[in-house]
């Protein structure tokens, strides 16, 4: 598929990027795993923003290596992203692997040094996402495009960054013992997830590209439709998925008790009853295997599970829809709808 093909092409100019950086910059830091944890950790993504910024760029530009290697400095955004949510989340693993921040505690305390190891490894998996959210912008700014291309792109970017990291300090404060509506849920999503999933990298390509007003309209309507379905779609996987689905433990969300669309609407759809119980599993001290699967079925009881779905076949409509307006080519059309399927439909 070419998707794949394209994923290949990014995760090499990735490899090749980060290994050169970890060489010339990393070395003296101190920490001889550091380089070896960041390859491993940027080799296998899914690539989907990198991949909307490419098709962006192609709705007014030809095929470029200078284009392709500029979409894949936003793996190494993404990074910054995901190394940084594991440290807030406290996540154990990521991609089947041990988190960073696991690592780096687990080298520290091998050595023997002194101090805490816990404090170390989230230190030091913070500073490397710090320093993939430096090679990001350098990596976009050194890829080889005039520059009257890039001064296109920045001002979405900027937009992008600030959006994540006002998304992330808005879902930090949403407590599930205190539950905020559906539509707030659903705004943290829009911000910390779907604009900059979909919405803004394919925005991003499209303006680098020199696409007009109306075209990027039409591109922003289809990302803000497809980036929301695309959260939706994490917060059922964050519950029912597996670990190969989400790179998470089973039932991730629930044990780390997230307000996500699925239990706030489980919460708003159930009876009386069913929300005593369900407000029991919030805020209640342990969860073990059994409480998880009754949290689990009580979710499916109350419909929630099957009214998210709807909202997700009405996102996709509305992207499909977004797109008859968009008048680009009708191969990026296909193409375009082709990743809100992988979005919206994603399996192991």
């Amino acid at each position: 598929m070419w998707h794949a093909e394209l994923r290949e092409s990014v995760l090499a100019r990735l490899a090749t990027f980060v290994a050169g950086r970890c060489a010339a910059e990393l070395g003296p830091c101190g920490v001889d795993v550091a380089g070896d944890i960041l390859v491993k950790f940027v080799d296998g993504g899914k690539c989907l923003r990198s991949t909307f910024m490419y098709l962006g760029w192609l709705c007014a530009a030809p095929a470029s290596d200078a284009a392709l290697s500029a979409t894949a400095s936003l793996e190494l955004l993404h990074a910054f992203a995901l190394l940084h949510d594991d440290v807030m989340d406290e996540s154990a693993s990521r991609r089947g692997r041990p988190a960073a921040h696991i690592q780096f505690e687990r080298w520290h305390r091998q050595r023997g040094l002194s101090g805490s190891s816990r404090r170390f490894g989230e230190s030091a998996a913070i500073l490397l996402g710090d320093l993939c959210l430096i090679w990001a912008e350098q990596m976009l700014r050194d890829c080889g495009l005039p520059r009257h291309h890039l001064a296109r792109a920045w001002p979405r970017y900027d937009a992008m960054r600030t959006e994540l990291a006002v998304g992330q300090f808005a879902d930090l404060a949403i407590d599930v013992r205190h539950l905020p509506s559906l539509e707030a849920v659903l705004e943290v999503a829009r911000r910390k997830s779907g604009n900059y999933t979909v919405r803004r990298p394919l925005e991003i390509g499209a303006a680098m590209a020199g696409c007009d007003e109306q075209v990027l309209a039409a591109l922003g309507e289809y990302g803000c439709a497809v980036g929301e379905a695309f959260q939706l779609r994490d917060d059922i996987l964050g519950i029912f998925g597996s670990p190969a689905q989400t790179g998470k433990p089973n039932s991730g969300d629930l044990i780390e008790r997230k307000a996500t669309s699925v239990v706030v609407a489980a919460h708003e759809l159930a009876d009386a009853p069913t929300r005593r119980q369900l407000r029991q599993l919030m805020t209640g001290d342990r969860l073990d295997d059994a409480a998880l699967e009754h949290w689990r079925t009580l979710i499916v009881a109350t419909g929630a599970v099957q009214w998210i779905e709807e909202l997700i076949r009405s996102r996709v409509e509305e992207a499909r829809k977004a797109l008859d307006r968009s008048m680009v080519d009708h191969s990026l059309t296909a193409a375009l709808i082709d990743m809100a399927g992988l979005c919206t439909q994603r399996a192991a």
